[in-house]
């Protein structure tokens, strides 16, 4: 078996163990032990891809086919580059925190079915170089958001559930079309990423496949103005649940946005690029500008994401090595502090019962390590030095100004622009919950974090951290599989 096989046959024997689980802590047991094996799987994965990186100048490796559907061209077909490679170990660091941040959830076993399933969509999108695969796989991860936020979440949990479902589905039909046009308008010989990239696609075609492709990617991607899903997703969605969705979920959307639609129309990303450059701006700085208003945790961090991931298909639409290599490392910086926010937000809310930032306040005494994670995360997403954060941003706008034309670099300092308004909505925050007055007398006392909450955060901080003090490494390895792509674009 193929080793890229087991990122999905892990999860799915995941699920088959969990229904032979009688008790809470056999159903630990083999989310710890399937989550453990995941993250060894990754770290095993990268050692034996620069190995083979180091004698191989083939565009994917460990390449692997099996026919589904012969009539149409459909195979189970899988390789990964530098960038897949990273993307899997931010998916594999996600579910493992996850777990750890849903130790006590009620019906654990029917919603730890459902977080596999999930996971199941998101290695497998990440694995698959053929078209119908990656779609299915896409999906697959989509269709358990509804019921994990509709029944284990909060608030509105119902309207928020059927929103996201409802615009993700929109997003599906566009990237179904121009997945089927993509097949056709190339000869309708292959599904193969590798094989299409190397036909020609008509322009005529190419002009209304990419914007379908781009604009089905995009609205997993928080693209303005079809992001308004994911704050009420994020506010309403059990913490683990949070922490996969804008952790990983949503780099669904930017690694599809330049895997299929840029790589494989680059004549229609030149030429109609621009338009989704201008509304990416926008949802970098709108982004920010609301999260500044919210006074809800969650809303916060959702519109932070919003920010954030418009930030990412920003870079990428720069369309020159160095910013895509920054938008990569955004989508790996942000999965990891986005995550990080979310599960203290849960641990937060957990106690203090409320996610009111008016209604909380003096956590640094009263939940010292909690508090200190939570300026950690603050400082990541703000772009201090040292952390993921920095890295990914400076390089994103470094390689954006390297256009010398005054419409990218008006863009551009637009853009820049967001750092200072991100720095006012974290440091508001921190200094309101953490350093503030205590507002209810019921939070004194109240339980700093327990151990498997102090596991899920330590992780994460440690990822943050090590990215920002060895970020050559990192960028090298999505630097080097970005080559052709490059290429391709610069044709």
């Amino acid at each position: 078996m193929n080793i890229l096989s087991l990122f999905v046959v892990i999860p799915v024997l995941m699920i088959l163990a969990l229904f032979l689980c009688k008790g809470m802590k056999q159903i630990r047991g083999v989310m710890i032990t399937g989550a453990s094996l995941l993250m060894i799987l990754s770290a095993v994965l990268t050692v034996m891809f620069l190995k083979e990186r180091a004698v191989s100048d083939a565009e994917m490796l460990f390449v692997s086919s099996t026919t589904w559907y012969a009539p149409l061209n459909i195979a189970y077909t899988v390789g990964v580059d530098g960038i897949s490679v990273v993307m899997l170990i931010l998916s594999s660091i996600i579910v493992f925190t996850g777990v750890f941040s849903s130790w006590n959830m009620n019906m654990a076993k029917e919603y730890f079915l459902w977080y596999c399933l999930l996971s199941v969509g998101v290695f497998g999108f990440f694995i698959s170089i053929d078209l119908f695969t990656m779609f299915l796989f896409y999906e697959v991860a989509l269709i358990p958001m509804y019921l994990l936020i509709g029944l284990w979440g909060t608030g509105r949990k119902e309207y928020s559930a059927m929103k996201l479902t409802l615009m993700l589905m929109a997003g599906s039909a566009f990237l179904m079309i121009g997945i089927i046009g993509i097949y056709y308008a190339s000869g309708h010989t292959t599904m193969n990423l590798l094989e299409i990239a190397n036909l020609h696609i008509p322009i005529e075609y190419q002009r209304w496949l990419f914007p379908a492709t781009f604009l089905g990617f995009g609205v997993l991607g928080a693209l303005f103005p079809f992001h308004t899903w994911s704050p009420d997703g994020h506010a309403s969605a059990p913490t683990a649940v949070s922490m996969l969705h804008a952790g990983v979920l949503m780099k669904l959307g930017g690694y599809g946005c330049f895997r299929v639609a840029m790589y494989l129309m680059p004549e229609a990303a030149h030429e109609l690029g621009w338009i989704f450059l201008i509304l990416t701006g926008i949802s970098v700085v709108y982004g920010a500008f609301s999260a500044v208003v919210q006074t809800d945790l969650k809303y916060i961090n959702a519109y932070s994401s919003v920010s954030h991931c418009g930030l990412v298909l920003f870079a990428l639409l720069m369309m020159n090595q160095t910013a895509m290599t920054g938008a990569v490392m955004q989508m790996l910086s942000h999965g990891l502090m986005t995550a990080l926010f979310f599960a203290l937000i849960g641990l937060i809310y957990g106690r203090t019962h409320t996610r009111d930032i008016r209604e909380i306040g003096g956590l640094m005494k009263i939940m010292p390590f909690a508090s200190v994670c939570y300026v950690i995360a603050g400082l990541a997403s703000l772009g201090l030095p040292g952390l993921s954060g920095f890295v990914a941003e400076m390089t994103i706008f470094v390689g954006s100004f390297q256009h010398a034309d005054m419409f990218h670099r008006v863009l551009t300092i637009a853009a820049c622009c967001s750092i200072v308004i991100t720095a006012v909505y974290i440091l508001r925050t921190v200094g309101k919950i953490l350093y503030g007055p205590v507002q209810d007398d019921h939070h004194i006392g109240l339980p700093d974090a327990t151990w498997y909450e102090k596991v899920s955060a330590v992780v994460l901080i440690i990822s943050i951290a090590f990215i920002g003090m060895y970020p050559f490494g990192v960028s090298e390895i999505i630097s080097e599989s970005l080559t052709p792509i490059i290429a391709k674009l610069n044709f």
